[in-house]
């Protein structure tokens, strides 16, 4: 994108701040009576419509605006940031037509492409009641027919399954019920026959309370046999390969509605007074407003390396998803309720304080841990590929092009091949082998003095906690079963060891490129903030610099919450 180019985001983010004026969509008070009504947000989407966004969901190859996941996670980003229920609404498109991006033949893909652009909603079926994220346990079936397949079963727990007109639904196809038993069907709901489909009621949730989450159920619906997308009995490997995407994607989410609680905090902690002092001037509000903007820069630096690590990095995506998956949304829920400590009472309020906006965001960012694979299954994810990438590591070596093309945000993205999707790392994993380099960067700039003397330090301890978790998993022995709790304690430093290196690596590709000007990069305080909150995490005995975390909450009272962002200069 050449410098004179407005980004997407930015356009949609002007538009939207326009919309959320009083009596627009996206004004608070009108998203706080759809959120109390259980009513979903039409005029919201809308303007969501309108604005084009569905282009962003399709792929170039496919006549779409798709060429960087990078920008659809700052797209969908940009409409969380006003509200999660509307980007979790819209977004479901992309959801239920990747797999047709992901493993469609062309005409199919084009078809749907052009639906797509045309304000076509589409739903992704893969749950059942009773049986959650176990796909294999899955009982909607399809069985051949002379023309086609016909369907039976009931998928519950859907977004958009009453509105879509497309329905991508996982449906059993052998007997057996094994990874090789289940295909994927787009289903148009307009051309099932009469008495074939009926919608389950919209079931009330506590948090995104307007969107559409409801079922369908199939009876004898007969479907030509042109609705299949990929190959028979192939259903849960290319589910598997587009979860890769969605669930990088769904990072978006995470940081709109982290960005909208430290606005909604830092407007309260400029104007309230305790103890004759302005909130923000007490130590220990200060402190935990440091620790939230560390937090939030983490997440998007593991968003941004992930969302550039689809296109540079595909082989790999199997860990890099699961690892995003898991710690973006839990980071952002232990932030959120950072913050609602400095809110106290005025985070439960639901319209007395802020049109009750962080209580509903609150209530709403739940679901990100949740769906497409919680934070459970996706640290199980990692935990089954702990094998492949101990063998990795013990070969040494690592993707050097590719990671540079992840981190590297100056340089354009190549085109995604979904054909370089895989179901498990046998690569490695690239942000971890390629820390060592990154860290001697570190050190060779502070010897020439450009960089500070305290990075370093933050630098080396983190390639030590790394290089102790690659020992740990290369003793690791697999367990049976979902897995023994220090597994789970293993994964979860391991994502920390990743959330900091795609910090370290991200720095040392763009300080000079993108880094140029802003306070948020000056002496390193980002990354610098970012280091010492991973090694608290790890429990290594570091000791915080108050000096970064002062300018970083100075920066974030002066730009009122809005201007904590790695990205100002993309």
């Amino acid at each position: 994108m050449s410098p004179e180019t407005t980004a997407p985001h930015r356009l949609l983010g002007t538009l939207l701040d326009e919309q959320a004026r009083p009596g627009g969509p996206f004004c608070p008070a009108a998203l706080r009576e759809l959120d109390q009504a259980e009513a979903f947000p039409a005029r919201a989407c809308r303007v969501l419509d309108e604005f084009g966004l569905a282009d962003h969901y399709v792929p170039a190859a496919h006549g779409g605006k798709l060429t960087d996941f990078g920008e659809l996670i700052r797209l969908v980003r940009g409409v969380a940031r006003h509200d999660l229920t509307v980007a979790v609404a819209h977004a479901k498109t992309f959801l239920g037509a990747v797999s047709v991006w992901v493993a469609g033949d062309r005409e199919q893909a084009d078809r749907l492409a052009r639906q797509v652009r045309e304000g076509h909603v589409v739903s992704w079926a893969l749950t059942e009641r009773g049986h959650g994220a176990d796909l294999l346990a899955g009982e909607v079936t399809a069985e051949r027919t002379r023309e086609g397949w016909t369907l039976n079963g009931e998928k519950w727990l859907i977004n958009n399954a009453t509105r879509a007109h497309q329905i991508c639904l996982l449906a059993r196809t052998g007997e057996a019920g094994d990874a090789r038993g289940f295909s994927l069907f787009l289903v148009d709901k307009d051309r099932l026959p009469p008495g074939g489909s009926a919608h389950l009621p919209k079931i009330p949730t506590h948090g995104i309370r307007g969107a559409d989450i409801s079922g369908i159920g199939f009876t004898d619906a007969a479907v030509p046999a042109s609705a299949r997308v990929g190959a028979d009995g192939a259903g849960l490997e290319i589910v598997l390969k587009a979860l890769q995407l969605t669930r990088t994607v769904c990072a978006g989410l995470s940081l709109g509605a982290c960005d909208h609680a430290l606005r909604l905090t830092t407007a309260f902690v400029r104007e309230r007074r305790l103890y004759g002092k302005l909130l923000v001037e007490l130590p220990r509000v200060r402190r935990i407003l440091a620790d939230a903007v560390a937090d939030l820069l983490l997440m998007e630096s593991v968003s941004t390396l992930a969302g550039r690590a689809v296109h540079a990095l595909t082989a790999e995506m199997a860990v890099v998803s699961a690892v995003t998956k898991a710690f973006v949304p839990s980071t952002g829920d232990a932030m959120i309720a950072e913050l609602g400590e400095i809110l106290g009472v005025r985070a439960f309020f639901t319209d007395a304080h802020a049109e009750g906006a962080f209580a509903k965001l609150e209530r709403d960012h739940r679901i990100t841990a949740i769906f497409d694979g919680s934070t459970a299954v996706n640290r199980h994810a990692l935990i089954k590929q702990f094998p492949l990438l101990a063998r990795a590591s013990a070969r040494g070596g690592h993707a050097v092009k590719g990671l540079a093309a992840a981190a590297a945000l100056d340089v354009p993205v190549d085109p995604l091949d979904p054909g370089q999707l895989v179901l498990a790392g046998h690569g490695g994993c690239s942000v971890l082998g390629g820390l060592p380099d990154a860290v001697e960067r570190i050190r060779s700039l502070v010897r020439a003095g450009t960089a500070p003397a305290g990075f370093e330090r933050l630098a080396g301890a983190l390639l030590d906690s790394a290089a102790a978790l690659q020992e740990e998993l290369a003793a690791h022995r697999p367990t049976a079963g979902a897995g023994a709790a220090a597994d789970f304690d293993l994964a979860r430093r391991y994502e920390l060891c990743f959330a900091g290196a795609c910090a370290v690596h991200l720095w040392v590709h763009n300080e000079s490129a993108v880094g140029d000007g802003s306070p948020v990069w000056a002496d390193a305080r980002w990354v610098r903030a970012c280091l010492n909150r991973v090694l608290r995490a790890l429990g290594e005995p570091v000791d915080r610099e108050p000096d970064v975390a002062d300018a970083l909450v100075e920066e974030l009272v002066r730009t009122e919450g809005r201007g904590m962002t790695l990205l100002s200069g993309i």
